[in-house]
C-alpha cells in the first residue's frame, strides 16, 4: 500500500516541480489528480472535498506568503493539508506501563502485541505478555510461539478463565516494567465481548488501551474506534496490515477525523515491522521527500557505521564497503522500504527492487570469493579473475560481470546526486526548505 500510494504522490510532486510554469489551470489539474489519489486510498469523500477546497481557497482567494511562488505554495499546502488529514502530531509510547490491546477477529491483535513487545524491549524495558484470548482457537499457542522468538515470557490460565488469568498474571509479572495484555476478539462488538473487556479493564487498570484496526477496513475504521472508545476509553490505535492494502489512507484519515490517535502502523509481517506513527514523516515519505530521520534511527539500531554510509552516499566506496553495506541493509528491511526514506529517490527510475534483493544475496557470495586487493580495487578484475571468482562463488561469470556493472552504476548514480551536498541544492532542497525540512 505505502509503495503504490507513494508512487502516486511522488508522480504528482514530480509533475509540479517539473512543470514549465504553474498557473490556475495547472493547479486545478493537480487538485483533480490529488482527489483521484485520495479516493483510491479510500479516504472519505467529505474529507477529500474539504482538503481540496482549503487548498483552492488559499491559492486563489488568499494572498500567497512573501517569498513563495505559486508552485512552491501549492507544494507546501499539499504537504500541510495531508498532515492535517492524517493526524497532525505524533503520539509516542514510552516508559513503564500496563498496556491492554483490544480489537475484533482478524485485526492482527496478537501479532501486534508481540511487535509492540519488541518495540518496548528495544527501550531496554523488561517486558512480558498476558494471553487472555481464549475464544479464538490456537490464539495462545500463536502468541507463545511468536513471543519465544524474542525471549518474551507469556502467562496464560490453564482453565482459560480471562479474569483469573489477569489477576494471576499481574501477580506473577509484578516485577516487570511493561505488561502487555492480549484480549479476546469477536467477529463483531457484541454484549459478551463488551462485558469481558469492561471487567478486564477494571482488573488490569491499564495505562494504555490500544485498539488494533486492519488498514483494509478503510474509512469505516473511525466508526469502530468510536465504538470501542465508548466502551473502554481507548488511548490509541495500532493500524495493522498497512503493507497489503490500498485503503490505508482511509483508515488513517478516519481515525484522525474521530480524534483517535494512531500510535503505530504495522508495515510488514516481521516482528520488527512496526513503526511509531509520525504524520509529518509519513506524509514526507509518501510525497517522495524521504524520511531520513527514521532511516538514521534504523541505521543506529543495526549499528551502521556513519563513515561507511557517507562513503556510499558520496560514491567513493569499494566493493569491500559495498559488501558491508549489503550485510547492514539486510537488517534494515526490504530495499523498497529503504528507498522510500531517501529524499527524491522514489521520483527516480529504479530497477526492480525485489529482484535486486535476490541479486544482492548472490553478490555477497561473489564478493566473498574475491581477494582483498580485488575488493579494494575492482578495476583490476579482468577476464581470468572473473572466471576464478565465478568458480569460487558457484555463480555464473555473467553475474560477476553484472555485479561489477551494478557497482559502477551505483557509484555513478550517487555521484550524479552530488552526495550529501547534492541534497542541499536544487528544486528538492527548495521544496524541503519551504516545508521546514533540513537536508
Amino acid at each position: 500500500m505505502l509503495e503504490d500510494l507513494g508512487k502516486n504522490f511522488s508522480s504528482l510532486i514530480k509533475r509540479i516541480i517539473s512543470a514549465p510554469s504553474v498557473d490556475k489551470k495547472v493547479v486545478e489539474e493537480i487538485l483533480s489528480e490529488l482527489k483521484r489519489i485520495l479516493i483510491e486510498a479510500d479516504v472519505d469523500l467529505n474529507l477529500i472535498n474539504g482538503l481540496i477546497g482549503d487548498i483552492r481557497k488559499k491559492c486563489f482567494e488568499e494572498k500567497i506568503p512573501a517569498g513563495l511562488t505559486l508552485r512552491e505554495y501549492v507544494l507546501k499546502l499539499i504537504y500541510e493539508e495531508l498532515v492535517n488529514l492524517l493526524g497532525k502530531e505524533p503520539s509516542s509510547l514510552i516508559g513503564k506501563k500496563r498496556i491492554m490491546l483490544i480489537g475484533l477477529y482478524g485485526s492482527g491483535k496478537t501479532t501486534a502485541t508481540v511487535k509492540l513487545a519488541k518495540y518496548l524491549q528495544k527501550q531496554g524495558l523488561k517486558v512480558c505478555v498476558l494471553a487472555l484470548d481464549y475464544h479464538r482457537p490456537a490464539a495462545v499457542d500463536q502468541l507463545i510461539q511468536l513471543a519465544s522468538t524474542i525471549n518474551i515470557p507469556v502467562y496464560w490460565d490453564k482453565e482459560r478463565n480471562p479474569y483469573k488469568g489477569a489477576n494471576d498474571g499481574l501477580e506473577r509479572f509484578k516485577s516487570y516494567d511493561c505488561i502487555l495484555v492480549d484480549t479476546a476478539g469477536r467477529s463483531a462488538l457484541d454484549e459478551e465481548l463488551a462485558e469481558e473487556l469492561k471487567k478486564l479493564a477494571e482488573i488490569i487498570k491499564p495505562d494504555e488501551v490500544l485498539l488494533t484496526i486492519p488498514a483494509d477496513m478503510g474509512k469505516t475504521a473511525g466508526l469502530q474506534a468510536k465504538e470501542f472508545d465508548k466502551l473502554v476509553g481507548i488511548t490509541g490505535v495500532v493500524i495493522t496490515k498497512m503493507d497489503g492494502t490500498a485503503k490505508g489512507g482511509g483508515a488513517l484519515s478516519a481515525c484522525a477525523a474521530t480524534g483517535a490517535k494512531v500510535k503505530f502502523i504495522g508495515t510488514g509481517e516481521k516482528i520488527e515491522d512496526l513503526e511509531e506513527y509520525n504524520p509529518k514523516r509519513f506524509v514526507s515519505r509518501l510525497l517522495g521527500l524521504g524520511d531520513l530521520q527514521t532511516l538514521l534511527e534504523k541505521a543506529k539500531e543495526v549499528e551502521i557505521k556513519p563513515e561507511k554510509a557517507e562513503k556510499i552516499v558520496e560514491g567513493k566506496f569499494t566493493l569491500e564497503d559495498f559488501y558491508e553495506q549489503i550485510e547492514s541493509l539486510s537488517k534494515l528491511g526490504p530495499l523498497s522500504k529503504i528507498a522510500s526514506m531517501l529524499p527524491g529517490l522514489s521520483m527516480m527510475k529504479l530497477p526492480d527492487l525485489e529482484k535486486q534483493e535476490e541479486k544482492l544475496k548472490h553478490f555477497k557470495y561473489i564478493i566473498q570469493s574475491m581477494t582483498k586487493e580485488e575488493r579494494e580495487n575492482p578495476n583490476i578484475i579482468n577476464s581470468s579473475r572473473i572466471k576464478r571468482i565465478a568458480k569460487g562463488s558457484g555463480r555464473p561469470e555473467s553475474e560477476v560481470r553484472e555485479l561489477l556493472e551494478q557497482y559502477n552504476a551505483m557509484k555513478k548514480m550517487m555521484r550524479s546526486l552530488g552526495g550529501l551536498k547534492g541534497l542541499q541544492r536544487g528544486a528538492l532542497k527548495q521544496l524541503a526548505k519551504q516545508l521546514g525540512f533540513k537536508l
